[in-house]
């Protein structure tokens, strides 16, 4: 190619000529002696790359942790049970529940002062109204992508089977708030007591249920027509609800009374009271996949109490930490969770054996727990 290109030279004398072949043909020797010799090796990089870490094994399976007093959501991989992401929500989150699909979580966040046990409540600041609020998380995102309007104080919140509203207990309203979450709007609002707080929803999707802390009952709603069916008296101070598998039964955990209220879901009466012994402060409450135990934590107690759905009797209890109140249990209902908040951390109790397998560390002030599996 080099001796082509030199046809531009034609014209000059032919001493100049040679003087330029000479040179063309010096440079063409030495690079051909360049390839015929072997490259030097390559020098091994001082550290090879980490490998890709792989994701474990088997379906997606978190927990889901609000923390009250840090404002924020803890992530815990059952696969592993270790925490793998901590999402900021807002005020005083609490209650919180998924959609049936597994796609979205949605947190009571508060900006009432946190009164805490023996505290004066006159004492403590106004409530920062700005900070109320059903935040909205997407799993797949793992952040919070909204916050929906709520009404005053909301603690507890329940999702219709349809995916389409929210029920929330608003605590200082005396009051249940109905959301429509594609119009992000409160589109009813009913009255149901003196402090509510447990939120629960019937297997048919028919009937949203509301404790009354301060009535000793809980208010059955229709969800179609938005108004109060029947309000059925309990123990003192009901904190949550949790219903059998088949919609025939429902369990109200008394804090005051250490007791737990069967109610038949069918003929919304009372169908047994069960003593759960002196002293118990029975708060959170969950059903087993199977319908045949009904899991109650005990707060300040530190327990949590087992009671056998056919003998209507406690048949056992773990002492799973200080003041547990949030409560799952898995799908398989092989473990139960605990949310117990001055310790900061969530127990995980093995059903077969009756221990607590596990303690993870949390936020500050865990209080709620909801579990996905995909």
């Amino acid at each position: 190619m080099q001796f082509t290109g030199s046809r531009r030279y034609n014209a000059e004398p032919e001493t100049s000529m040679n003087c330029r072949l000479y040179l063309a043909v010096v440079v063409l020797s030495a690079a051909a002696a360049a390839c015929s010799s072997e490259p030097p090796p390559a020098q091994a990089p001082a550290t090879a790359p980490a490998p890709a870490v792989p994701e474990p094994a088997g379906p997606r399976n978190r927990a889901y942790v609000t923390n009250e007093n840090s404002g924020d959501l803890t992530v815990i991989d059952l696969n592993t049970d270790t925490v793998v992401a901590t999402i900021p929500l807002g005020k005083r989150p609490r209650g919180i529940q998924a959609n049936r699909e597994g796609t979205m979580l949605y947190v009571a966040l508060s900006g009432s002062p946190n009164a805490g046990p023996g505290v004066d409540e006159k004492t403590l600041p106004p409530p920062d109204r700005s900070a109320d609020g059903i935040g909205v998380v997407d799993v797949r995102l793992g952040k919070l992508v909204g916050v929906l309007p709520s009404g005053p104080d909301p603690e507890t919140v329940v999702v219709s089977h349809d995916g389409t509203q929210l029920f929330v207990a608003n605590e200082d309203a005396e009051a249940l708030t109905v959301i429509d979450i594609a119009r992000k709007a409160i589109v009813e609002t009913i009255k149901v007591g003196g402090e509510p707080e447990g939120t629960g929803i019937t297997p048919d999707g028919k009937r949203v249920y509301v404790t009354s802390e301060e009535d000793g009952a809980v208010i059955v709603v229709d969800i179609v027509a938005r108004k109060k069916v029947k309000s059925i008296p309990v123990g003192p101070r009901p904190r949550s609800v949790a219903f059998l598998p088949d919609g025939s039964r429902a369990y109200v955990p008394s804090e005051t009374g250490a007791t737990l209220t069967v109610i038949d879901a069918v003929a919304l009466k009372v169908h047994k009271t069960i003593q759960l012994g002196e002293g118990m402060r029975a708060m959170g409450t969950a059903v087993s996949p199977d319908g045949q135990t009904v899991y109650v934590t005990t707060g300040r107690s530190k327990l949590l109490l087992l009671v056998d759905t056919k003998t209507e009797k406690v048949t056992g209890s773990v002492e799973v930490g200080t003041r547990p109140w949030g409560i799952a249990v898995s799908r398989d209902g092989s473990a139960v969770y605990t949310a117990n908040g001055p310790s900061n951390d969530v127990s995980i109790v093995d059903v077969a054996t009756r221990q607590v397998k596990k303690k993870i560390s949390a936020g500050k002030g865990p209080w709620g727990v909801a579990i996905i599996r995909e």
